[in-house]
């Protein structure tokens, strides 16, 4: 098997390790590192059936983490999906009026980025290791509600590591805010800043660009890396999902061999659908991508029209994740679909932080084919939410109600008969209020726990550990600062002042 290399989708930096692109994160060009192809699944479909989460892992991750030994990702695979998961197959898929849940949510903060968080800090350490690292690695990351407590839980204490999040104050819901600020490890730190995510994610990504900080920090024993979808180490593992999903659908008889699948995932940064489109690439037959948007619907319209155009209002969301219009992981798929030409995508970035758009050509839209994008109204949310617990009894979350909405309206309009994977990505206990809000309507208590347990007797479902673990919780991060201070308080809190 050769080598997998990993360039910047900007073209500065080529010929980097698997490893390396994990500890970096980012690339010094600003670029995400992008593998140097897109490999093959070495078993069939077939094969695949029969094989537990932590074997799909393996197979799917070795393809692309070539300098890693066997025994080195075996190690860092069992580390990741072992009891902190509530359910032995990780991953269940929950068939629901006619379309099949993906549960992405059994891990250990209850949101789809535990599948990648649980891995990313023995990939990462791991690769510390592999590249004789001795300094510090300092995470550091922005949050629109998930990715910020999943991440801390991952690295949480462990040794050699520090990790500094932060998120938009009144952005995220209660739920998600009081798993971030009561977040245990003494290497942990969580700060509110005054702005929306994009604020927060524009900020992380001007530190991690000034060079001249970077310099001082190596100096002082620290690295910057990232937890963010940025990072190569968490959007591998997200593939193992849609490739175990699809054999899973195999191995419990509900498609034939080879039978076309289509997915729908609520979007945010793009790195979870881009995740489902290597796995197409990789062998697994899927055919339509179906890109679910909230009211913040730029991905719509960028598939829409080939316009990329972040200027508009940004608006709060029952479906806070989503509430994003500067979505990191686009930049992957121009770059592939610019036939892996840095030049050009780097001139379309540059596009895009000058004057806030930009435009792909036709031949780059042809290659963007297999995505369909439909966006959900908060009503349109809610009445999901509601048909599907009245007609099944199946609770979901403001996120997936997004994309079980879009996925209702893109049967209606296409036509389109093929069995559906829907990318259930957050617990319905992570945004408690809002989906009873849409099962019963107003005039819910305004305890944020006794809407949890009129959750529980509603769903039928026992509240989460992570949510039981949060109700009595001290506050231990109380930190906020302006969208302008971010630097400022890294510096702060790694002791720099």
């Amino acid at each position: 098997m050769m080598n997998i290399s990993y360039q910047s989708t900007r073209g500065g930096e080529q010929g980097v390790t698997a490893s390396q692109a994990i500890l970096k994160g980012l690339a010094c060009d600003g670029g995400l590192f992008m593998p140097d192809r897109i490999p093959r699944l070495e078993l069939s479909m077939k094969e695949l059936a029969g094989k537990t989460y932590q074997e799909t892992a393996y197979e799917v991750m070795k393809l692309f983490l070539t300098d890693f030994t066997k025994e080195e990702l075996k190690a860092c695979i069992d580390g990741a999906y072992d009891s902190k998961f509530d359910t032995e197959v990780i991953a269940p898929l929950v068939k629901a009026d006619g379309a099949y849940y993906l549960e992405l949510f059994h891990g250990s903060t209850i949101a789809f980025k535990d599948m990648a968080l649980s891995i990313l800090p023995h990939l990462m350490t791991t690769a510390a290791r592999k590249n004789h690292m001795d300094k510090e690695i300092v995470i550091l990351t922005a949050t629109s509600g998930d990715t910020g407590k999943a991440a801390m839980a991952g690295f949480a204490d462990v040794p050699g590591t520090r990790i500094i999040v932060f998120y938009p104050k009144d952005g995220v819901s209660r739920i998600q805010e009081i798993q971030m600020v009561t977040q245990k490890g003494d290497n942990t730190a969580v700060v509110a800043i005054h702005g929306n995510f994009d604020d927060a994610q524009t900020g992380v990504k001007q530190i991690f660009g000034d060079k001249e900080f970077a310099k001082e920090l190596e100096e002082k024993g620290f690295v910057f890396s990232s937890a963010n979808s940025i990072n190569i180490g968490r959007l591998v593992p997200q593939v193992v999902y849609y490739v175990y999903a699809y054999a899973q659908l195999l191995n419990n008889g509900e498609i034939q061999d080879g039978e076309k699948i289509n997915v729908t995932v609520p979007t945010g940064n793009f790195g979870n659908i881009l995740a489902a489109y290597l796995a197409k690439h990789m062998g697994v037959p899927i055919d339509k991508l179906i890109c679910a948007s909230n009211d913040n619907k730029v991905l719509y319209d960028f598939f829409r029209t080939g316009t990329y155009d972040r200027k508009r209002d940004f608006l709060l969301t029952i479906s806070p994740s989503m509430d994003i219009l500067i979505s990191s992981n686009l930049e992957r798929l121009i770059y592939l679909s610019a036939g892996c030409d840095g030049e050009k995508t780097a001139a379309l970035m540059d596009d895009l932080a000058r004057t806030g758009a930009y435009t792909v050509s036709g031949d780059m839209r042809e290659r963007m084919k297999d995505f369909v994008g439909g966006f959900a109204t908060e009503q349109e949310d809610r009445e999901a939410i509601k048909e599907v617990y009245q007609n099944t009894g199946y609770v979901m979350d403001t996120h997936t109600g997004v994309a079980c909405a879009v996925y209702g309206k893109y049967r209606q309009e296409s036509g389109d008969p093929r069995k559906t994977v829907i990318a259930s990505t957050a617990s319905p206990y992570k945004f408690s209020r809002s989906v009873m809000e849409a099962i019963r309507g107003e005039g819910l208590p305004e305890d944020e726990f006794q809407v949890i347990d009129l959750l529980s007797q509603a769903s039928g479902v026992e509240i989460p550990q992570a949510v039981e673990e949060i109700r009595k919780a001290p506050i231990r991060h109380t930190r906020e600062c302006g969208r302008e201070e971010m630097k400022r308080t890294v510096e702060e809190i790694l002791g720099l002042l």
